[in-house]
């Protein structure tokens, strides 16, 4: 956990962001997954789940983050960014982020039961630098409150 008196070092500025990401889409009823893309230290993509808003499975935080990074590029492939996202991405997301060929992926809290290490360890790409753990009680935190409030 930081220390209230240590400066963030940039994954950890950048998760901060993801989190507002992830707070936005709790205040709309959304499961609280926020994702960003830093492409040469600037965030060219912000998102979170909108699954329920678009009524679409695939409508996931990552998805998103990389439909709207694609966009702003002009080109299908994220070689030079990172993706920050608030829980450990799903197979399918894992899947988009190695397509989009994203060189590092920085998550924060893992995700036990529907993470991509547990059903699809080899499916980013293997050069591909992945970071989990940033931020990573405060990602858990909101997952676990807003599954609380819903029992």
């Amino acid at each position: 956990m930081q220390h209230k008196n240590m400066p963030m070092n940039k994954d950890e500025q950048y998760m901060q962001r993801a989190l507002d990401e992830a707070r936005q889409a709790q205040a709309k009823g959304e499961i609280p997954i926020g994702a960003i893309v830093v492409c040469r230290d600037r965030i060219i993509a912000r998102a979170h789940n909108l699954t329920e808003t678009l009524c679409d499975v695939t409508a996931h935080a990552e998805m998103q983050a990389i439909t709207m990074a694609a966009n702003e590029l002009g080109g299908k492939y994220l070689t030079d960014c990172t993706l920050y996202v608030t829980v450990e991405p799903c197979p399918m997301c894992a899947g988009a982020i190695g397509w989009a060929q994203l060189p590092r992926i920085v998550y924060g809290a893992p995700d036990e039961k529907r993470g991509f290490r547990r059903y699809a360890p080899q499916v980013m790409h293997p050069k591909a630098e992945c970071i989990g753990g940033v931020l990573e009680e405060e990602c858990r935190q909101l997952m676990q409150d807003f599954f609380r409030q819903k029992r």
